[in-house]
């Protein structure tokens, strides 16, 4: 379980790649209120990358800071956004970002991590779906945009979660008793090292 003393160690291997199986690993340190990850990975151009994301929330996993930084064909890039909790949204200097107006969470690509926030703030019962629109990341370029999205819990520990941008993509996410994502089938999968 999380805990505000000893943070919670989670590891994820990629596995989106057919030609980079085996290769990237994403190591989670998550405490109470606070995600402080780096992913080691691979892009769709066969361009190694290093992203860094900082996360903190409030007691209802309502996102609150997100930072990140970029490492990638020897450039910097960091990328720093701020919610109010409310929808409403900043750059790291504090200027409006009126495009993700309405967005309550966020969905960092590549982390199956992000995906505990909509479950974790939103509790379902059995059977129900929701909408959402996320702060949608893309970190080996490191932009953000809008993007609809649901999550349905099909039972106690699992959810379906469907892309709602037109792609058609959908994928079956069981989670541990966290909330947090064990295998995302076909793009990661969950390192077994927790007792």
């Amino acid at each position: 379980m999380v805990n505000e003393t000893s943070p919670r160690t989670i590891c994820w291997q990629p596995t989106w790649s057919d030609s980079w199986q085996g290769v990237g690993l994403e190591h989670l340190l998550l405490k109470q209120g606070e995600a402080d990850s780096v992913v080691l990975a691979i892009d769709e151009d066969n361009t190694p990358f290093r992203l860094v994301y900082r996360l903190e929330w409030d007691d209802t996993w309502q996102l609150r800071r997100a930072d990140l930084t970029l490492a990638k064909g020897g450039a910097n890039r960091v990328l720093s956004l701020r919610t109010d909790g409310k929808g409403n949204w900043q750059d790291g200097e504090g200027r409006g970002l009126a495009e993700l107006d309405g967005c309550l969470d966020i969905d960092i690509w590549p982390t199956p991590f992000t995906n505990s926030f909509p479950i974790r703030r939103q509790p379902m019962a059995a059977g129900e779906r929701r909408t959402f629109r996320m702060a949608w990341v893309d970190g080996p370029a490191l932009t953000v945009k809008p993007q609809a999205q649901a999550y349905t819990r099909v039972r106690d520990r699992l959810y379906l979660f469907e892309s709602l941008d037109g792609s058609g993509f959908k994928a079956e996410l069981p989670v541990d008793d966290d909330g947090i994502v064990l295998d995302y089938p076909e793009l990661f999968r969950r390192v077994k090292h927790e007792p």
